[in-house]
């Protein structure tokens, strides 16, 4: 358009037997540079300045370019290859890289347009995904979840070798080609922001092999692995389809975007002082005399994030009466746990909130001054918030008074949601009838719909050269370990068939923790390590064993350091050659001779171990399945169980508990799965 308003003043030098030659020049002109910016070459940003390549293969390169146009890329190693855009200018090309080394340059030319990639370094490329045990960062998320050694973690990480692509959190109802992300070279200025997880796998490789490494990194915290499978494959599962066919309802799209369109925004903080500090235009909610009388209930402690049609992310007001007879004493407010976040009112007064997502396990504890409290009737008002996954009040909740005396606040709570969260914004509703309670049975698309992020932050990747990927999740999945057992096996195989090869697969088993506070009976975790176990049948899998280096008390154990290596080792002795064990004892088999069971193991080592001073976790059960712990000892590196009372044992189980603490390790230091023999 420049063009056109430098000429047109011009047109009035030209007589009008020319007028209309001149106008068709300046339109083609026009035409011509819009055809020009048509035709403009683009990347994905997974090409950028400070990638890495994998060595030694034929990697594609592709993007956008002019209709038919041709494309030239070289690479300053000494190879060149071209080819053609499509009618839609759409090109990808097959380009050879030579053994590890560099820096490079890449050049990508049409006849129009160059462009020049530079510090480009050709090595070993590594996926890396899952949810937050993988996406937790260097740095940590203070106060609570921390990585241990952080600070000299970080200050430490000067590797120019180990480069790291972020895919930023995205989720799409279809696939999609494009991923927002720059590849970023590790210094003290940039390592605080990698995954941890991913950066210490990396650090092993580069410091063994002393060749670059590049970590394509894609997670989301809380997160299920049907999320990240592909909506084809989950098809063929059968057990995702009714949330599947929702994915391609246009009609139930639309009501979802005329229902939030409604609505005004509040931006998601930053900084845990903005948390602190959002406001929803709420505040009457906390007022000892606010109606609401005509607000949902909910049951606490558990969940309160549980309305309609499934779960809400987002601010939920919980309100409760309580009577005080003692004014003599201030009283004190305990928790268990806000799952994640607070502002805790007593009759319009604020006691005590934690704002930030690194709160979701602290135990709360605000003192109640004597000064806001009356005799007889008081209310307790909870602005909880619930940025994603289960949100929850953990634990008993009680008000102690300085005498001793105690009332219980566990039970019916009134419960309203004030804001939800969709699309990566808050969505702030008013506190009248014409609020949340005229919202539609509407299904939106969150973290966890199956397929989504499969769609946003997978698909983009393909077909990018890798060689091969490491994968930390399972906590969103326990509860349905058998459908575990299918799902993650099948999304193994969909990565690969995508990607048209059968790269290796390393994983993590999640560690022990306190998934509720009911009785053991009610433990469900070891069931799904014992999937992921399982999973081991999968051809070119690896799994680490984490038992001995988790936290029972917080889900984000701090020891990253030993989960890297731990992945590391395994594509170090799987795929490098390198003469090393790299998994604890696995349960291969087991025979009953007489009153005993003989248990057998793969990876073994240099022998069986046992730590902490005797054999256990070890139960046995006869044909009635009822287990009982027996003795259990090593001999010739195998684990004889026995018990008196059960003469003919059939099954045997091992660190079957949630908490499961291990005992049985090889003499390389690396523990045992816990697994069971049941069916």
């Amino acid at each position: 358009m420049p063009i056109f308003k430098h000429n047109q003043p011009r047109l009035v030098m030209f007589s009008h037997k020319f007028r209309p030659l001149v106008v068709l020049i300046i339109l083609a002109v026009l035409v011509s540079c819009d055809s020009k910016s048509v035709d403009s070459l683009a990347l994905s940003p997974l090409f950028s300045d400070h990638m890495v390549l994998q060595q030694k293969e034929s990697v594609a390169i592709w993007g956008e370019s002019g209709a038919n146009q041709t494309v030239t890329i070289s690479g300053s190693w000494g190879s060149e290859v071209e080819g053609e855009a499509d009618e839609n200018g759409h090109w990808q090309l097959i380009i050879p890289t030579p053994a590890a080394g560099g820096p490079f340059e890449v050049q990508v030319s049409t006849r129009d347009s160059t462009i020049k990639i530079a510090d480009v370094m050709i090595g070993e490329i590594w996926l890396a995904s899952g949810q937050s045990n993988m996406e937790m960062p260097l740095k940590g998320w203070p106060p609570n979840d921390i990585i241990q050694n952080s600070a000299e973690e970080i200050s430490n990480a000067a590797y120019p070798d180990i480069r790291m692509l972020t895919v930023q959190r995205n989720l799409t109802a279809n696939p999609i080609n494009s991923i927002t992300g720059s590849w970023e070279v590790t210094s003290p200025q940039t390592a605080g922001d990698f995954s941890a997880t991913a950066y210490f796998f990396a650090r092993k490789l580069h410091q063994q092999l002393n060749i670059p490494i590049g970590i394509i990194h894609s997670s989301w915290g809380g997160t299920p692995a049907e999320a990240w499978a592909s909506k084809s494959k989950l098809t063929s599962l059968r057990d995702f389809d009714k949330a599947l066919e929702s994915l391609g309802n246009s009609a139930s799209q639309q009501a979802t975007n005329d229902w939030f369109a409604k609505w005004e925004t509040v931006s998601i903080p930053n900084t845990e002082d903005d948390w602190n500090n959002i406001s929803f235009a709420d505040e009457q909610a906390s007022q000892a005399d606010f109606d609401d009388s005509k607000w949902s209930e909910a049951e606490l402690p558990g969940r309160f994030d549980e309305l309609g049609s499934g779960e809400i992310d987002g601010a939920i007001w919980l309100r409760k009466k309580f009577t005080i007879t003692n004014l003599d004493t201030e009283y004190t407010l305990d928790i268990g746990a806000i799952d994640d976040m607070d502002a805790t009112y007593v009759n319009g007064q604020k006691i005590g909130g934690l704002g930030g997502p690194g709160y979701y396990n602290v135990k709360r504890e605000y003192t109640v001054p004597t000064s806001i409290l009356k005799e007889g009737e008081n209310v307790i008002a909870i602005r909880a918030i619930d940025t994603g996954g289960p949100g929850a009040v953990n634990g008993p909740i009680t008000l102690s008074s300085g005498s001793g005396e105690k009332i219980d606040l566990n039970g019916t709570w009134k419960s309203r949601p004030v804001a939800e969260i969709y699309q990566g914004k808050f969505y702030s509703y008013t506190l009248d009838e014409n609020g949340f309670e005229a919202r539609p049975d509407i299904r939106k698309l969150s973290s966890g719909t199956p397929s989504v992020l499969f769609n946003a932050m997978i698909n983009p990747l393909l077909p990018y050269t890798i060689k091969g990927a490491i994968w930390y999740q399972g906590e969103s999945n326990v509860g349905r370990a058998t459908q575990y057992e299918r799902l993650f096996s099948a999304m193994i195989e969909d990565w690969r068939e995508r990607w048209n090869n059968d790269f290796p697969f390393y994983f993590v088993q999640i560690a022990p923790f306190r998934y509720h506070t009911g009785p053991i009976e009610n433990d469900q975790s070891q069931k799904l390590r014992d999937a992921q176990r399982k999973t081991l049948s999968t051809i070119n899998t690896g799994m680490v064993v984490t038992m001995d280096i988790g936290n029972y008390t917080n889900i984000h154990p701090a020891n990253k350091q030993d989960v890297g290596a731990r992945l590391a080792g395994l594509a170090l002795a799987n795929d490098y050659g390198k003469d090393l064990i790299a998994s604890g004892p696995l349960y291969r088999s087991h025979r009953v001779d007489g009153n005993k069971i003989i248990v057998e193991f793969d990876h073994v080592g240099s022998g069986l171990d046992i730590v902490k001073g005797r054999l256990s976790g070890f139960e046995i059960a006869g044909e009635n399945k009822d287990f009982i712990s027996v003795k259990a000892f090593v001999v010739d590196n195998t684990v004889e169980v026995y018990h008196p009372s059960i003469q003919k044992p059939m099954y045997v189980r091992y660190a079957w508990k949630d908490r499961g603490i291990p005992t049985l390790f090889n003499k390389e230091g690396l523990p045992a799965s816990s697994f069971s023999t049941e069916k």
